[in-house]
């Protein structure tokens, strides 16, 4: 093998490595079931443990198989002030360059623990999101949450992921890559949000990912949406000022359910001014639809483009994914898909096909 190919296939290495960290979030299913995401987590943003009606949705709508009547239940409750879940992502990921040799990877990608503790029943709540994976061991959200329950509206203080478009549980989907907020960038600050029946708002005061090591500046995101049972549509905003120039980012997004196939969108506009060559604008969309064959059966497809420099010319990227996800019973979900990258023929990598199989556990 040559030393190019050595260096792809190591590059690769990496991406497979550290790139598929996975989270909990799957939007479609709260588009398919007419459901917000506070309806079955403990997070008004979704994602993480899942609360009582999360559960129960988990352990009998989900699975293809229910458990026989006098199997143990889980609820998730511990006495009557403590909720705890946890998640764990095992995957196996072949990655073919073209003219480079295949680059196979198993692995785990997350072990993950959720605590919730009912400071005050109702009005005040302490989450903790802890990574327990091998090399990965740190707290990823914690924050203390002041709630009012008869408007919905609420108070977050701590460290927790920003609310911003599609909360996928791909966090290399290409609008991701694109916003740079997902649900591998937690930030620290303060969240002050809305829950009505149909509607979901949130206002955050932040550090800013750009800042982590000046220390020096901040970011506005707020976000909103309008849920209906058949369909939904949002708007997401962030500014990001900071000494290495500052950054916005725009966003909508989209559902719809139809019968049995809930359909999914979102477009993301970024103008960046921290480049050495000055400002930069890119843009990244993502359309979905994932189809339920039946109970416990999910095909998904998506098709995502990417454009990193809008002054540019042919540097385009696309990326479609073909997945089927199978729940044969409760807190057990299996994973296979197949995933092609388009790009320009001078970058192997960007052109590279990706095969992949995941085991999920959840409680």
């Amino acid at each position: 093998m040559s030393a190019r190919h050595q260096l792809v296939a190591a590059w690769l290495a990496v991406v497979a490595l550290g790139g598929a960290t996975s989270a909990q979030a799957e939007p479609y299913l709260a588009v398919q079931q007419g459901y917000k995401c506070v309806t079955c987590h403990v997070n008004p943003t979704g994602g993480g443990l899942r609360n009582a009606f999360g559960t129960v949705f988990t352990e009998n709508a989900l699975p293809a198989n229910t458990l026989p009547p006098d199997f143990p239940v889980w609820s998730g409750a511990i006495l009557d002030r403590m909720r705890l879940g946890a998640d764990l992502r095992a995957s196996d990921t072949q990655i073919e360059v073209p003219d480079s040799a295949t680059v196979r990877t198993r692995r785990i990608d997350q072990i993950r623990a959720y605590a919730n503790l009912s400071l005050v029943k109702d009005w005040l709540d302490y989450y903790l999101d802890e990574g327990l994976a091998p090399g990965d061991a740190r707290p990823i959200e914690y924050y203390g949450k002041l709630n009012e329950p008869k408007s919905g509206l609420y108070l977050k203080g701590g460290q927790f992921y920003l609310p911003f478009g599609w909360r996928l549980q791909d966090n290399t989907a290409l609008v991701r890559e694109t916003s740079g907020i997902g649900m591998t960038t937690p930030d620290r600050g303060f969240e002050l949000g809305l829950e009505r029946p149909e509607w979901s708002a949130q206002l955050d005061y932040s550090r800013g990912a750009a800042n982590l090591q000046s220390g020096h500046g901040h970011e506005l995101t707020g976000q909103v949406v309008w849920i209906r049972s058949e369909w939904r549509v949002g708007a997401a905003a962030s500014l990001t000022s900071s000494a290495l120039g500052d950054r916005q980012v725009d966003g909508l997004f989209a559902a719809l359910r139809t019968g049995a196939v809930a359909w999914l969108g979102e477009l993301d506009l970024v103008r960046d001014d921290g480049f050495p060559e000055g400002t930069r604008r890119f843009l990244g969309a993502l359309g979905e639809v994932d189809w339920a064959i039946r109970k416990g059966h999910n095909l998904k497809l998506t098709g995502e483009y990417l454009d990193p420099d809008r002054s540019l010319a042919n540097d385009q990227k696309t990326r479609w994914s073909a997945l089927y996800e199978y729940t044969p019973i409760p807190f057990v979900q299996l994973r296979a898909g197949f995933r092609r990258y388009r790009g320009i023929p001078q970058n192997e990598v960007d052109n590279r096909r990706m095969l992949f199989l995941e085991l999920h556990l959840f409680l």
